[in-house]
């Protein structure tokens, strides 16, 4: 009787010993933010793009058809540039799928007046006028003539070289925009106080540059440090 209770008694422990050894194994330990890895500097260049005074619209052939007709761009239409990197990191190459974007035409203007986007990217020319619009192009990057299409109508195009595209209608000659297509997805277009923000950069040397329609380009360099730490990178135009 004395052995078969000793057996039940080292049984008894013995598992219990096993269930510890097995919870043991299973627990993880979260770390203290002391303890906690570091991720890899990752940093944001990010700055302001000013006028000395608001950038004028190009001169162009005013004909009769357009008497009466609204001013091409406001002033704040008029102050966006686009600021990217050359060159850019290669991670910023990665291909994936490029979703749609859409260039409206809208009291005879086409809206955005600048739209930055990356090879794959298929733009959608949505007529949201009163008027039948005739979208092209004559530039050596993307080449194409959407023929004329009514209120309501949406024709698309895919742009799968870089380099920069300008777009007309071939009915308003006062209507133009300007499409910037790039490799890399390291861009941004500023709001309409001027302002950028270029994330997801790892450390290292960088030239910044920006461009706009009518002003010319300016370039800047700029180091991301290891710590993956701000940079603040501003442009005078004038």
């Amino acid at each position: 009787m004395l052995n078969a209770r000793m057996m039940r008694s080292w049984l008894t422990l013995g598992l219990c010993v096993y269930g510890l050894t097995i919870l043991s194994a299973r627990t993880v330990v979260q770390p203290t933010d002391d303890q906690a890895p570091r991720r890899a500097g990752v940093g944001t260049i990010h700055g302001r793009v000013d006028f000395v005074s608001p950038p004028a619209d190009r001169e162009r052939r005013v004909n009769a058809a357009e008497l009466g007709m609204p001013a091409m761009h406001g002033t704040d239409d008029r102050r966006r540039s686009v600021v990217y990197l050359d060159p850019a990191p290669r991670a910023a190459f990665d291909v994936r799928e490029e979703p749609h974007v859409r260039l409206d035409q809208r009291d005879e203007t086409f809206v955005p007046h600048v739209l930055a986007i990356v090879a794959g990217t298929t733009v959608d020319f949505t007529n949201n006028d009163k008027t039948y619009h005739n979208v092209f192009s004559l530039s050596r990057p993307k080449r194409f003539d959407l023929g004329r299409y009514p209120t309501g109508a949406s024709k698309s195009v895919r742009f799968d070289r870089p380099g920069i595209v300008r777009v007309f209608c071939e009915i308003h000659s006062h209507m133009s925009a300007f499409i910037l297509v790039f490799a890399h997805r390291h861009f941004a277009v500023t709001n309409a106080r001027g302002e950028y923000r270029i994330d997801g950069l790892p450390p290292g040397t960088y030239t910044v540059a920006v461009w706009h329609p009518v002003l010319a380009a300016k370039t800047r360099a700029v180091r991301v440090p290891d710590d993956g730490s701000d940079q603040e990178v501003d442009f005078d135009l004038s």
